[in-house]
């Protein structure tokens, strides 16, 4: 538990034995709203016999303690902080950056600091005020904390406005395309392909995304484009290029995991792969190891300008880890 954070126990009374554990909180709570209890909830912060409950479905039962982690308060608004951009471009109405691993884009728990937006701001100056909410100023499309790649961000309303709705629509309609590159287990018995598996949150995992009956359309097209041999000649892993026709979280890293080809490096959508790991060289062993992330670059971004109309198209080259385990994997030992 965090030492400044305000902490609350609640024990379950007789008659709130097997109701789910957000409403025994909303009654118990009622200063809380029901937003900020399941926002406590999913971030970890409300335990059970000192474990943390993540779902607020979970029915609770009779005489259990529950402990409630009420964080500090937070300033309303990010702070500017001087944090590097590797911006590869920029006028009145945008930036195109190359994101590196390890930066989140928008503060949530746990990253009030740090983040893009903290840089943005110091960068930008106020010009972001009030663009795209309070939270997430001039941000239209995210990348997750340890993906590389380009990114564009709004620098004004009219930008954000154009951005949003090309990203909507995901290029059905307009120029808008987004590409990746992924290493990945296996080698897929077609060259090319698309996966239409609609996405949710997983049912027990709640940090975790799944593909779910019911949950919202995603759908993802893929093209290998090289495979690698391991220590018996074998092809072991792929390298391949994916574009979104939707943009659900964690999309891409669920997909090729539902395919059987999760990402090298993915332990959320790939623990029991780690297994393979003994089936490459000992270089390429060594290059993974030293990666230490999900192997996943956004390596292409074409949009259309939103005040020119201008059909813009960036490219970025795999980052240095990448680039270190493609030249592990090609190398003949």
């Amino acid at each position: 538990m965090n030492e400044t954070a305000e902490l609350r126990q609640v024990t379950v009374a007789g008659d709130e034995g097997s109701v789910r554990l957000d409403r025994v909180l909303a009654a118990r709570c009622p200063e809380l709203s029901r937003s900020r209890l399941k926002a406590l909830i999913l971030d970890g912060r409300v335990a059970i016999a000192g474990g943390a409950v993540r779902d607020p479905a979970y029915h609770t039962t009779s005489g259990e303690t529950i402990t409630i982690e009420l964080p500090p308060p937070v300033a309303p608004e990010p702070l500017g902080e001087e944090i590097a951009l590797d911006i590869v471009y920029e006028d009145a109405d945008i930036i195109v950056l190359d994101k590196p691993r390890g930066l989140v884009v928008h503060p949530a728990a746990g990253h009030e600091t740090g983040t893009l937006v903290n840089a943005l701001i110091a960068h930008c100056g106020a010009s972001l005020s009030g663009i795209g909410g309070v939270r997430r100023p001039g941000i239209v499309h995210r990348l997750d904390k340890d993906t590389t790649g380009l990114m564009v961000v709004a620098k004004n309303d009219r930008a954000h406005q154009s951005l949003s709705a090309q990203f909507a629509d995901h290029g059905r309609t307009g120029e808008l395309r987004r590409g990746y590159m992924a290493f990945v287990w296996g080698v897929p018995s077609r060259v090319r392909g698309t996966i239409e598996a609609p996405i949710d949150r997983h049912p027990y995992a709640r940090e975790k995304m799944a593909v779910r009956e019911g949950g919202r359309e995603a759908i993802t097209h893929w093209e290998v484009q090289e495979t690698f041999t391991g220590r018996s000649g074998g092809e072991v892993v792929s390298l391949i290029a994916c574009q979104l026709e939707t943009g659900r979280t964690h999309q891409i890293r669920v997909h090729l995991a539902h395919l059987g080809h999760p990402l090298l490096g993915d332990d959320v959508y790939g623990p029991h792969f780690k297994t393979k790991v003994s089936q490459l060289r000992p270089a390429a062993k060594a290059a993974l190891q030293d990666l230490g992330r999900q192997a996943l670059h956004a390596y292409l971004l074409v949009l259309e300008h939103p005040s020119t109309g201008e059909v813009m198209e960036w490219t970025s080259p795999l980052p240095g880890d990448m680039q270190a385990l493609k030249a592990a994997l090609e190398a003949a030992e």
